[in-house]
């Protein structure tokens, strides 16, 4: 019977946790490395929500695309909300171990699977790592141009609907052939995205500033850029069937399940 430790072996081979950012922290959080492992749930955050549901299908193993720990969590004692979580994993046996900048960059990784989804042909690394294949976002062709309108539609189709829906920065009757993609919050390849020609960036989380600023920048450039704004946690929620089908090829004895939990923040918008 496969382990913690040959779950955690096979995410390193398909995403090297050398590659992460240097801010990232993802790997093995919580959990026994030598422990039995049965059953790993795939899921993009680790919430409350996930974790009941891990214990309840007598889960070994949560493997979450975003590190339960990041940032300023400094405190985890059981009154805070992350040390509640952590230490209900830890009594119920539910290891935590998560795979994020590094299963951002790799071929099969989470921006690569948006790109294809859309139906780009070949896509690229938007911001290649010297030396490797890999780098963060995609950049490449439409099989056929269509116009922004119809694109953003596409897109729409082609991830889970969320409240906050699909929004779009520039003319609709604008043609589109060149998409660069960033799945997460992407609005640090702005410029790449402008300097690479694409006539369109799909991303995450962009700020009024941040997007305004790029197409200003465009504009002075003699460049008409489209922005397409969709759910953070959409974009990247693709990514989980591959990741999961990829586990199950390696560790053929445990079985990876992608939880149907939706963990995007937003239940619903007014538009009126």
């Amino acid at each position: 019977m496969s382990s913690i430790f040959d779950v955690t072996a096979a995410a390193q081979v398909l995403w090297p946790e050398h590659r992460a950012d240097e801010w990232d922290r993802p790997g093995l959080i919580a959990g026994q490395t030598f422990a039995e492992c049965k059953k790993a749930l795939l899921s993009v955050d680790v919430s409350s929500d996930v974790l009941e549901e891990a214990i309840a299908g007598n889960f070994d193993l949560i493997i979450s695309h975003h590190p339960f720990l990041l940032g300023s969590d400094h405190e985890l004692s059981a009154q805070s909300a992350k040390g509640a979580v952590l230490l209900s994993a830890i009594k119920n046996d539910v290891a935590l171990f998560s795979a994020h900048t590094n299963a951002d960059i790799v071929t099969d990784g989470v921006s690569d699977v948006l790109a294809k989804a859309l139906g780009l042909i070949d896509p690229k690394p938007l911001v290649a790592i010297e030396g490797t294949i890999m780098g963060h976002g995609r950049i490449a062709e439409l099989s056929q141009p269509m116009t922004l309108l119809d694109f953003a539609r596409h897109v729409s189709r082609c991830i889970a609907p969320t409240a906050g829906g699909v929004r779009v920065a520039g003319d609709p009757e604008q043609r589109i052939s060149t998409v660069a993609l960033c799945a997460g919050s992407g609005g640090s390849f702005l410029d790449e995205a402008i300097n690479h020609g694409a006539d369109v960036f799909v991303t995450s989380d962009l700020r009024h500033h941040t997007a305004s600023d790029a197409i200003e920048r465009a504009r002075a450039l003699g460049r008409s850029f489209a922005l397409i704004d969709i759910s953070h946690w959409a974009a990247e929620a693709l990514w989980l069937e591959v990741a999961a089908k990829q586990l199950a090829e390696a560790v053929p004895d445990v079985k990876f399940v992608v939880s149907d939990l939706r963990t995007d923040p937003w239940d619903f918008a007014v538009t009126q």
